[in-house]
């Protein structure tokens, strides 16, 4: 229903940002970082998730595309409700999220509040099963990009690939990012941003 909100931000509380559009206040709830990200008064943009469910009606509101996407893939697991999802993404950017699950890192997850060891272990299974199936794709699809990542037989470029499936990216695109960066003096978490806001433009 609604794709994004753009306007002046009127309030922010805990986990709650009103933006003023036209003269009406939409309230989105939202992760600490995007909270972060926003300030009284001034203009924002938020992409949303409108939760429909009986006597529920609740807007959710992200800065930016690869935070909503993430949040889509969270709610997407069997027992990570909305709530859950906001809590991940208010403990680990979008870029942390995704290498988490390319490490296996469960701590990672289980910082966010409300989410223990056994959830963590399903959402790092889920979505380490969605990068298989992504790959799988691109194998038997063949050719230059799967020479690519033969060739470059650096497991920091595959990784960096996987960490950007996870957001939401093809692996096309990802690879097309990734052989223009120089990884051998970046740290993943660089790759990962640097391509972030090449993919971004």
């Amino acid at each position: 229903m609604f794709y994004y909100l753009k306007g002046k931000v009127a309030l922010l509380e805990q986990n709650l940002a009103v933006v003023d559009c036209g003269g009406v206040g939409y309230a989105c709830i939202t992760s600490q970082n995007t909270l972060a990200s926003l300030k009284v008064g001034e203009a924002a943009t938020l992409y949303t998730y409108l939760h429909v469910r009986e006597d529920i009606f609740d807007l959710y509101g992200f800065c930016d595309q690869e935070e909503r996407s993430c949040f889509m893939l969270l709610i997407g697991i069997s027992g990570v409700g909305p709530k859950a999802a906001v809590a991940i993404l208010s403990a680990l950017t979008p870029q942390k999220l995704a290498l988490a699950v390319v490490s296996g890192d469960e701590k990672a997850l289980t910082s966010a509040q409300g989410v223990g060891k056994k959830l963590a272990q399903r959402i790092l299974l889920e979505l380490k099963d969605k990068m298989e199936k992504d790959q799988l794709g691109i194998k038997q699809k063949g050719g230059a990009q799967e020479g690519f990542l033969a060739s470059s037989g650096d497991k920091k470029v595959s990784e960096a690939i996987e960490a950007l499936a996870v957001l939401g990216y093809q692996k096309s695109e990802a690879m097309s990012v990734i052989s223009k960066l120089d990884l051998s003096v970046l740290t993943l978490e660089d790759a990962v941003r640097l391509a972030l806001k090449s993919l971004a433009r």
